[in-house]
């Protein structure tokens, strides 16, 4: 750049030259330059947070190098107030014409520079760049000519640092929101890349406001992760889509999915399922899975505001699984056989759609049978002859018929000898208790079939169990898309959690197994204040020990929100990609200039523009803020 500089001199085509000025002033820290109007003029202009290069006007023998300078902003001269006084002068003549020598001198001025590091070859392998983030000398400021870079040293600048493995074009370098070219000339057309390996196992923060095109980026990270490993498939992804916009194509907005773009690497799970969108149930089998069922009809019931006693004792209730159940003694086995059958009452009770097959609970008999004694069933049916009981339950409505009449009797009889087992202890116990009183309250408030209907929308009988279907899925380097976009706030957390806490798990045991191999999974959380936690203290919710431990496992997330102050400090110290858009409050961007450094002087441009897709870049690779105009997802 420098010699092609001299020749353009030479030859007298200033025009073609990028030099822009001499340095008035030189620190570690910042750099003054002494530029004109015209040098200005040949290279387009110099916007605030461009980059612009030092070059010692001889090398003494040393490798070609140069300090990367960023524009800060405007600076004094020492004729600052002489130029004033002419312009004064001028004005109050109403400014005449001015002499070209006149206009010479009034044309100079100054900038403030930062200092950002220093370009040079490696000392051992001259064809590797290195980057430092200091200089190792400063003199005087006589020997050094500053340049605008052309676009093979923006190049080097923009990602000279970068992993040089699965590197991905993820938009255009972009100095500035305004896009009126000064003086007719076109700003430089260099690609803004990321290195895939920097998202593998790492934290990545997407921070702006809505509709500025955050989700447009995460799309494009998306994408990257599942072209660079076709191959391989040594990343699998989960995206949880609150909006339902990285599952469904919305032809007027004219958005592509990630699922129709790479449908043979996707899989979508949804809970309310879209007709023109292929996808499988997000739901659960309330009857096979009781103990998650019973979370979520728990979360809801908080959720309306009932708080009985009777329902909040229902809701509190922690049911084993259908296989814990076989691991208990014969005694406990049968307490929770009852439980179960009594909680697939109140569902069947509620209108949830028979989702029992075969003897689940393998109980002895009918699998419906709750093996309650002849003796008692004479006296709930208020029969005198055992010819008279009807047969033990085999249909659930004769269930549900079975545990009213016991919990009518045994609410009327409470102390009746045939209530108690053959050992003295309570036949009905209170988890038994609290399921019979929400089945039929008895005249005190609803009960199952009234509260539990809305509920019926998250099952689905022929659900199997998608956690596994969906653990599989990531391991085979599968994008699974969860389509959330319908699905109450409280669900949505639920099987957020749920399925984040399954994820840590499986991979924590990959690692004790040493099955991790070169396999990551890559998370990515929308509206992320809503899930992460706000209390700095708990350290131990999954989302904190993502941050802690997921590199360890081979977690990546990637997560977005429009307040950074709002998420947990934990997981922010220890993010290493930041993507930021416009914000607008001075809190956030000071609290972002605080936790990245990187980001301290930035402060005003991030609050100024307001461009969709204008992002301020730092990757792990990138050793400074990289401005970019993200390209769109199509």
């Amino acid at each position: 750049m420098v010699e092609r500089d001299d020749k353009f001199e030479v030859s007298e085509q200033f025009e073609k030259m990028r030099f822009i000025g001499y340095v008035l002033e030189i620190g570690y820290e910042y750099v003054t330059i002494i530029t004109a109007d015209s040098y200005k003029q040949n290279v387009g202009g110099i916007p605030r947070g461009s980059f612009l290069v030092a070059v010692p006007d001889k090398l003494d023998g040393l490798p070609p190098h140069f300090s990367l300078l960023r524009v800060d902003s405007t600076a004094p001269t020492p004729l600052s107030k002489e130029v004033q006084q002419t312009y004064f002068e001028l004005h109050k003549r109403s400014m005449p014409e001015i002499d070209r020598f006149t206009a010479g001198e009034l044309q100079w001025g100054a900038l403030k520079t930062n200092v950002m590091g220093m370009f040079y070859p490696n000392p051992s392998n001259k064809d590797k760049i290195e980057f430092s983030g200091d200089v190792n000398n400063v003199v005087s400021g006589h020997r050094y000519k500053v340049y605008s870079p052309t676009a093979d040293i923006l190049e080097i600048i923009v990602n000279g640092t970068l992993n040089p493995k699965n590197q991905w074009s993820l938009g255009k370098l972009r100095f500035t929101e305004c896009q009126l070219p000064f003086q007719n000339i076109a700003p430089l057309d260099v690609d803004a890349m990321v290195s895939t390996e920097d998202f593998k196992g790492f934290r990545t923060a997407m921070f702006g406001k809505t509709r500025l095109g955050k989700s447009n980026v995460v799309k494009l990270i998306a994408e990257s992760l599942i072209v660079s490993t076709k191959d391989d498939k040594s990343v699998g992804q989960l995206i949880f889509d609150i909006n339902g916009e990285y599952a469904n194509d919305n032809p007027q907005d004219g958005n592509i999915s990630i699922r129709s773009k790479y449908s043979d690497r996707c899989e979508v799970y949804a809970i309310n399922k879209r007709p023109e969108t292929p996808s499988k149930p997000l739901k659960l089998n309330f009857y096979l899975q009781p103990e998650k069922s019973i979370k979520i009809i728990g979360s809801l019931l908080r959720q309306s505001g009932r708080d009985s006693i009777y329902i909040t004792n229902f809701g509190s209730l922690d049911l084993p699984s259908i296989e814990d159940i076989q691991g208990l003694s014969s005694g406990d086995k049968l307490r929770a056989q009852r439980r179960i059958l009594a909680y697939w009452a109140c569902l069947y009770e509620a209108g949830f759609s028979n989702g029992v097959v075969g003897n689940p609970l393998r109980t002895k008999g009918s699998s419906l049978n709750p093996q309650f004694s002849e003796g008692l069933r004479m006296r709930i049916y208020d029969v005198q002859d055992p010819s008279d009981l009807p047969e033990p339950p085999t249909e659930l409505n004769s269930l549900v018929t079975e545990f009213k009449r016991l919990n009518s009797f045994s609410r009327n009889n409470p102390d009746d000898p045939s209530l108690k087992s053959g050992s003295g202890k309570k036949l009905i116990d209170p988890e038994l208790s609290s399921i019979l009183s929400f089945l039929d309250p008895g005249g005190v408030g609803a009960g199952a079939s009234k509260l539990l209907p809305p509920i019926k929308k998250y099952h689905d009988k022929e659900a199997g169990d998608f956690i596994i279907e969906i653990l599989s899925h990531i391991d085979e380097g599968k994008t699974v898309i969860l389509d959330l976009g319908s699905a109450d706030e409280t669900v949505r957390s639920y099987f957020s959690d749920y399925l984040s806490t399954e994820i840590f798990r499986h991979q924590e045991r990959k690692f004790t197994s040493n099955n991790l191999g070169k396999h990551y999974v890559q998370l990515y959380f929308e509206e992320a204040h809503n899930l992460f936690p706000k209390n700095d203290n708990d350290v131990t919710d999954v989302y904190s020990r993502f941050a802690k431990e997921g590199a360890k496992f081979h977690i990546g997330m990637v997560y977005s929100t429009q307040s950074p102050s709002t998420v947990n400090k934990d997981l922010l110290a220890q993010t290493e990609n930041f993507f930021v858009a416009h914000l607008s409050s001075q809190d956030e961007v000071n609290a972002l200039a605080k936790l990245n450094t990187s980001y301290d002087g930035l402060q005003r441009d991030i609050l100024n523009s307001k461009t969709k897709g204008y992002i301020r870049m730092l990757t792990f690779s990138n050793r400074f803020v990289i401005p970019i105009q993200a390209k769109l997802f199509q």
